[in-house]
């Protein structure tokens, strides 16, 4: 006897003290029009129903988000509920809500709290390589699954179960002061980070340059090469053309301010296109 009152409790329907009787303001709410009183009537019903969106929310707060941050959403989702529902396909409001709030939670997850925002299919295959994972840890004692064995176990391709498995790291961010490993002697991740390549700019104004270099006459090409390339001075370059220093000064000064302007007048030109 004692046994089946314990089975009698186990397949009790729980039932919570969140569930106001809303139904007659539900069917009047079904006949008024947009209005003010319609408003009205419909934050009244989100007021009486806002313990069960918050019990719900509940249930996802160890998932990373704040509870303020998960009742809020749950909250719109409730909202979304009372203005959709229809008292006159002949279900309770708790059936319609409940999906619709833990949808709108789902959802949240789903779009909202990746730091790196992958494709829809990416995010499912995340869920299933981790699943198959969790599974399959499960019944080895915790040993890590190899990608084939998640892959027969999921009924994925490898290169699906691959590509899952890089979305794992994909949905949180660490800190650059984060400590990787064992933190007594591991280094932080701003230690890892590169500086500033002072080479970059050269680099960018040489690949600019090349083109207007080969456009040049030889004679202002050559000026320049010996100038900047052979690091020959003014004077010297004018006694092996048989000019004057201020002839190969005033060259210099004219080319190179053309070059300017050319590059100057292609970036421009590449801002507006873009």
């Amino acid at each position: 006897m004692q046994a089946d009152r314990t089975r009698k409790s186990r397949t009790t329907k729980r039932s919570y003290d969140d569930s106001p009787d809303t139904a007659e303001s539900f069917r009047r709410l079904a006949t008024l029009p947009a209005g003010p009183e319609r408003s009205a009537l419909c934050q009244e019903l989100v007021v009486a129903w806002m313990p069960m969106a918050v019990r719900l929310a509940r249930r996802f707060r160890h998932r990373g988000e704040t509870f303020d941050d998960l009742a809020q959403v749950a909250q719109l989702g409730l909202v979304k509920a009372v203005s959709r529902f229809d008292p006159s396909l002949g279900s309770a409001f708790p059936s319609f809500a409940i999906p619709t709030i833990l949808g709108e939670v789902k959802r949240h997850f789903r779009d909202d709290l990746w730091v790196v925002h992958v494709p829809r299919r990416v995010q499912e295959l995340r869920g299933q390589v981790r699943s198959a994972d969790y599974e399959l840890s499960a019944t080895r004692g915790g040993v890590t699954s190899a990608v084939p064995e998640i892959a027969a176990h999921a009924g994925l391709t490898e290169a699906e179960v691959r590509l899952g498995q890089g979305a794992l790291e994909a949905y949180t961010a660490w800190s650059l002061d984060a400590v990787p490993g064992h933190p007594t002697d591991g280094h932080p991740l701003t230690d890892t980070l590169g500086g500033v390549e002072p080479d970059f700019d050269l680099i960018v104004n040489r690949e600019a340059l090349r083109p207007l270099l080969r456009a040049l006459p030889a004679r202002e090409r050559e000026i320049l090469y010996m100038r900047f390339f052979c690091e020959m001075t003014q004077a010297r370059i004018g006694l092996q053309l048989g000019v004057s220093q201020m002839h190969v000064s005033r060259l210099i000064s004219r080319t190179c301010a053309r070059l300017h302007d050319q590059v100057m007048a292609e970036t421009r030109g590449a801002k507006r296109a873009a």
